[in-house]
């Protein structure tokens, strides 16, 4: 899959901007606010539609203008099609193919690319929402239908949560038990769904991230990642999985959960922690409380590992993402992005991440300094002033 042509319209910092781009690497080179980044983050949100920098839209949409548009032309075994996002501040977002309208959530099916930034360094070090939403993004690519299932389960969680709360002010009546019943079974059956996937879909990584690892460290510190389920943990006071030593973790190194297990393990955590629930008014089980176990040499990544290390690690981790990808679509490579990547590594690190993208048909790439970013990734180079193109790569 390939980008041919960015078209942005009152996005960020950008009033317009049309930017041509190639198969292999394209270099976006720009001082630090200049607007470099911007054009990858537009590109990053027609696959997942969101920002990897801000989790609100408004943010997007230039100053005193009402909306922005995101237009791309993308191109597939030799078929074109023009995708485009209009992100409003008044009114719910709006997509279009070819331009014809679509369901917003049908856009990221023509689309997909792997991105990585410094703000992923909080994927070893940061909480278990990052986890999740790294994760879930991935699941939605391979399988975009599971998007419609992580809405509705959000939904019924709502719900659920609304009434846990009322139950909490003034005390679980039989109707409201009846009820909570209902919710529990839906619950269950969508969370069930999620946490299969997700289990399965950490079970396929794993042997990517391995080989990822070891081409961007250049050393195999036995990179290893396994599911941490709520509905098998305790929840300790601050409503999230309460910290265990690995003989009592609830991860598995081996084949995934079966459906018919989770459910079960699911609807007994319920019982476990009704009482809990309602004392909190809050869902304590369920995949919005699982997380994902990082280690490396035996040792959780998150507390243990060097800076260099979470570095590879999470790096490992995109990298890993766009292979899986790449070997189980029908749509050819995704586009690979590198938000100001190199700066924040050693030279041995910046050749063998130069090496592992190398053969990806296309590879986008930010810096602040042109030296930064080896010379294999140079060719086609875009310099950025001020939310202006102001040298497009030659056609030599």
């Amino acid at each position: 899959m390939l980008v041919t042509h960015l078209s942005l319209t009152d996005y960020r910092n950008y009033a317009r901007a049309e930017v041509a781009l190639r198969p292999g690497a394209n270099l976006f080179v720009g001082s630090n606010g200049q607007g470099k980044t911007n054009l990858v983050e537009a590109l990053g949100y027609l696959s997942t539609l969101g920002s990897h920098r801000v989790s609100n839209d408004q943010a997007l949409i230039r100053s005193s203008e009402q909306a922005a548009i995101i237009r791309a032309r993308l191109q597939h075994d030799g078929r074109e099609v023009l995708v485009e996002v209009q992100i409003n501040r008044s009114e719910p977002n709006r997509g279009q193919v070819n331009r014809s309208a679509v369901k917003l959530r049908e856009v990221p099916r023509y689309f997909s690319s792997v991105l990585f930034a410094p703000e992923d360094l909080a994927l070893v070090r940061g909480d278990p929402s990052g986890r999740r939403r790294f994760l879930d993004q991935l699941l939605f690519a391979r399988t975009p239908r599971l998007a419609g299932v992580a809405t509705d389960y959000e939904r019924v969680l709502r719900q659920r949560n609304t009434l846990l709360k009322s139950a909490r002010s003034s005390g679980l009546k039989g109707a409201q038990l009846s009820t909570l019943d209902i919710w529990d079974d839906r619950l269950v059956v969508l969370g069930s769904e999620l946490i299969a996937e997700r289990d399965a879909l950490v079970a396929r990584l794993r042997p990517f991230v391995e080989r990822a690892y070891l081409a961007v460290a250049g050393a195999d510190h036995s990179p290893r990642l396994s599911s941490r389920l709520s509905i098998l943990s305790p929840i300790n006071g601050d409503d999230e999985l309460a910290e265990v030593d690995e003989g009592a973790s609830p991860s598995r190194w081996g084949s995934p959960f079966q459906r018919h297990e989770i459910e079960t393990e699911f609807r007994v955590a319920l019982a476990r922690v009704r009482r809990q629930e309602l004392e909190r008014g809050v869902t304590l089980s369920g995949p919005h409380r699982d997380d994902i176990l990082f280690q490396l040499n035996g040792l959780p990544a998150k507390g243990y590992a060097s800076h260099g290390e979470s570095w590879s690690f999470a790096l490992a981790l995109k990298l890993a993402s766009a292979d899986l990808l790449r070997t189980d679509s029908s749509s050819g490579d995704p586009v690979v992005i590198l938000d100001d990547v190199f700066a924040e590594l050693d030279q041995a690190r910046r050749a063998r991440l130069a090496a592992a993208v190398a053969d990806y048909e296309q590879v986008l790439i930010t810096a602040a300094v042109f030296g930064d970013v080896p010379a294999d990734l140079t060719a086609h180079t875009v310099r950025i002033a001020s939310g202006t193109i102001v040298d497009e790569p030659s056609d030599d």
